[in-house]
């Protein structure tokens, strides 16, 4: 199920996520605009590596150019290719502005950051020791899943469904994103993590963080506002319904 958008209206406009956004894709042309080798080498150079940040292991004084402990954050706005940018992104645009709309930007941001942090910590304490790079922002963006799924899980999200033909459906919030947090335990247990691949336990961890702290960083009333306003719009036309808010009856 690929999300499209959400009938979650917002009130401030989410300058941050659009700046999350901006960023990840000019971090992005930067990559790919490095040579082979080179691309190579910013991967190891800003993405998180356990063993490099649990003193296990170390990298070569021409790569080690910033502190590992940094490279917790560096390493949310590479990405490993044009699919996992574009699948981050759209994540992040749907409901990433409804979590800045209830927190304000800049509580919004330490929570995305905290998010990440939290999202690569678990991916790493299970094996402290590996060195292979974790790249991407989809730690901080599970944890915007899971306090959404806090915040609105009675939300409309209409996702497109590859089943034979492409069709649209409708699904409540909660239920699209319990599926995909149940996914991901399920595939972080299958996983070969020596392996490399899928962060599935860094997906699994940031949505747990994000469930957790939004109680922290949102803004009560403004929860309550939009609520309030969502349970006042009208529904939409349907085969069996009357008219939705842009039609006369």
């Amino acid at each position: 199920m690929i999300p499209l958008y959400d009938d979650n209206p917002t009130v401030r406009t989410p300058y941050l996520t659009v700046a999350l956004i901006a960023a990840c894709v000019l971090v992005f042309f930067w990559q790919v605009s490095l040579p082979p080798r080179a691309g190579h080498a910013a991967v190891y150079s800003f993405g998180f590596i356990p063993a490099v940040f649990f003193d296990q292991a170390s990298l070569p004084p021409d790569i080690a150019v910033i502190p590992s402990t940094a490279t917790l954050v560096s390493s949310m706005f590479l990405h490993g290719g044009i699919m996992h940018l574009a699948g981050n992104m759209l994540y992040l645009w749907i409901f990433g502005n409804n979590i800045e709309d209830v927190c304000g930007h800049g509580r919004f941001l330490v929570f995305y950051l905290l998010c990440g942090i939290a999202a690569a910590l678990a991916q790493a304490l299970p094996d402290p020791g590996s060195e292979i790079p974790m790249i991407g922002a989809s730690g901080a963006i599970s944890g915007v899943l899971g306090a959404y799924l806090m915040l609105f899980p009675h939300a409309r999200v209409y996702v497109l469904i590859p089943f034979g033909l492409l069709f649209i459906h409708q699904l409540k919030a909660g239920w699209l994103l319990v599926f995909w947090f149940v996914f991901q335990l399920i595939s972080g247990a299958l996983a070969d993590t020596a392996e490399g691949g899928v962060a599935f336990w860094a997906h699994a961890g940031g949505f747990l963080a994000g469930m957790a702290l939004i109680w922290l960083f949102r803004d009560q009333k403004a929860v309550q506002a939009k609520r309030a306003g969502r349970s006042r719009i009208p529904p939409t036309r349907t085969r069996r319904g009357g008219p939705g808010p842009w039609e006369r009856p």
